[in-house]
């Protein structure tokens, strides 16, 4: 059964299933990447309603989860480049490499398409089945993290902890522009639901040690500061405050996680990153 499933994890792949993986990441890698670009600084004619659409930061109104523009423009033109490196692990050599690109190759594929369909639903008004798209992505990364923890680090900063840690943001992004409401109760609903982000963090740092996903909620939780800060009058709002301190905690929880790996010196408990600051060696303890 699992030949015929190509999200099954498997410790050998044919070479026609790896020329598969090799024809459709490409591909399906550009197809995102353009249409990205494209909707970053253009907005379509055939929006919602036979109304001319928006541009993908255009759709980001001012809302209680706003993220800043440049902020986590930056984040995806770095994980677009880490992307590079799985790319090129699919014609390594190396079978760690080529078995952990495989491996994660059909959840990125799927991850593309799904994005790829977000931007174009999202840039033209359609809140609610952008929201979607954005839930299918995020189980379909979650079980990526989940089934293929041990990929090298590259691959999975990459492909899985920084495109989950994004599309968990999302969630509440995403969201917040289909509530579409700034009334008292819509706020405070807002600060309380923003400290989920802590919690979700705090829990792959505890649970699996996994830093990098802890400093991209980081990232994250401060672009949504900044985006709070600059579109609401600071000193009638919160959500900028808990942005913030969301995105500090993060920041130093994720390197008191990370420096004693990084020096060696492991710690009990599952699921943990490998001591030796390997590129090639596994992130997570296969258990």
């Amino acid at each position: 059964m699992t030949d015929y499933n190509p999200f099954s994890r498997r410790e050998e792949y044919s070479s026609r299933a790896i020329t598969a993986h090799r024809v459709l990441t490409p591909i399906t890698y550009l197809i995102f990447l353009i249409t990205a670009a494209y909707y970053t600084f253009n907005s379509p004619p055939d929006g919602k309603h036979h109304l001319p659409g928006h541009s993908i930061w255009g759709q980001n109104e001012a809302t209680p989860f706003a993220q800043n523009s440049v902020i986590t423009s930056i984040y995806w033109i770095v994980l677009l480049v880490l992307q590079l490196v799985y790319a090129w692990a699919l014609y390594s050599k190396d079978t760690v490499y080529l078995n952990a690109a495989a491996n994660v190759g059909s959840h990125y594929i799927a991850s593309n398409l799904l994005l790829f369909g977000f931007v174009h639903l999202w840039t033209r008004g359609h809140i609610w089945l952008s929201e979607f798209l954005i839930i299918l992505n995020f189980i379909n990364l979650s079980i990526a993290y989940f089934r293929h923890s041990a990929a090298p680090r590259l691959i999975h900063i990459g492909t899985v902890a920084g495109p989950l840690a994004w599309n968990f943001v999302a969630l509440y992004w995403v969201g917040a522009r289909g509530v579409h409401t700034n009334h008292l109760a819509a706020r405070v609903v807002a600060n309380v639901f923003i400290w989920g982000i802590l919690a979700y963090g705090t829990f792959f740092l505890a649970a699996f040690k996994d830093y990098y996903i802890g400093y991209a909620l980081s990232v994250l939780s401060f672009s949504t500061g900044v985006g709070q800060f600059l579109t609401k009058i600071p000193i009638l709002q919160l959500q900028w405050i808990f942005a913030f301190a969301i995105g500090g905690l993060l920041f130093v929880l994720s390197s008191a996680v990370a420096f004693p790996e990084i020096l060696g010196k492991n710690r009990t408990g599952g699921g943990e990153i490998v001591s030796e600051d390997r590129e090639r060696a596994p992130l997570l303890a296969d258990e």
